[in-house]
């Protein structure tokens, strides 16, 4: 847990970084001007496709007594809106973690190393074509499950479990191994991985209620159709700072845990050693105590 705070706290003063402030930009203004033109080719199609599949399915009449039993009825007008617009959703996180995952992770990585790793070798057990793979198999598990449970999103208790534990789980799978493939060999960041899984787990959780912020600008019923394509780009932007940030977070929680397991200092410039460097590590490995008899022998 104390390791858990630290690369908080770290990962917080990193995103105040220029360079890091800037990290959000790139990716931002990529996933606008993609969406912005999706968004004008596609949406109005999308939004006709559902309203012809509600009528031959005979769908009206079901989801406006569903809505009407949960005391949201005055949501049947805008209900097939709301559903394109919640359909786009994860299509606009897959591009935002895209593109943090090719522009960002990489400059956060090689940002992190100089300035508190720089004593920490690289064994190159991850690649680009790994992280490629480890993104669009947990994307493909993350949209498979939203959909499952978007119905649910109407419900606010659900909406407020859902979206973190979807988020977290993504986050989790994604960041852990982009933020352990250029230090960590393949077999240490398995055992890392699984060594600490539960606190990475509890990152991406955090992270995950974070990202869910966004997700609640879309609950706005007829107010967030006016304003769609605001909500659109401000969700797209509140989207990439969480992914930066938490890219941050699962680097600094990932190669500290990795410098521990190895023995190395994190502060650059410090003297290789468990007992040397950073408190963290002092923290976190203490010297064994010396007996009585050792104590006198020396």
């Amino acid at each position: 847990m104390r390791l858990f705070l630290i690369s908080f706290s770290r990962a917080l003063y990193s995103q105040l970084h220029w360079r890091m402030l800037l990290l959000t930009v790139f990716p931002f203004l990529l996933s606008v001007a993609i969406w912005a033109l999706l968004l004008w080719l596609g949406l109005q199609p999308l939004i006709d496709a559902i309203h012809a599949w509600f009528t031959d399915s005979s769908l009206f009449q079901a989801s406006g007594d569903a809505l009407a039993w949960v005391g949201l009825s005055s949501l049947k007008p805008i209900l097939v809106p709301l559903l394109a617009m919640w359909m786009l959703l994860p299509l606009m996180i897959l591009t935002a973690l895209l593109f943090v995952g090719m522009l960002a992770m990489p400059a956060i990585v090689a940002h992190l190393s100089v300035r508190n790793y720089r004593t920490l070798q690289r064994r190159q057990g991850g690649s680009l074509w790994g992280s490629i793979w480890v993104s669009a198999g947990s994307f493909i598990v993350f949209a498979v499950l939203w959909l499952v449970t978007l119905p649910l999103n109407a419900i606010p208790p659900f909406t407020f479990l859902i979206q973190p534990l979807l988020w977290g789980w993504l986050t989790w799978r994604v960041m852990a191994y982009d933020a352990l493939s250029e230090h960590a060999s393949q077999e240490e960041r398995r055992q890392l991985l699984r060594q600490h899984r539960w606190p990475l787990l509890l990152i991406g959780i955090v992270t995950g209620t974070m990202g869910a912020a966004p997700s609640l600008l879309w609950l706005g019923g007829a107010l967030g159709l006016m304003f769609f394509p605001l909500l659109a780009g401000f969700s797209i932007w509140l989207y990439v700072v969480v992914f930066v940030f938490s890219g941050l977070w699962f680097t600094h929680y990932g190669l500290a845990a990795l410098a521990i397991s190895r023995g190395v200092a994190t502060e650059p410039g410090a003297a290789t050693g468990p007992q040397s460097g950073d408190p963290v590590l002092k923290d976190l490995n203490p010297p064994p105590p010396y007996s009585t008899t050792e104590r006198i022998g020396k």
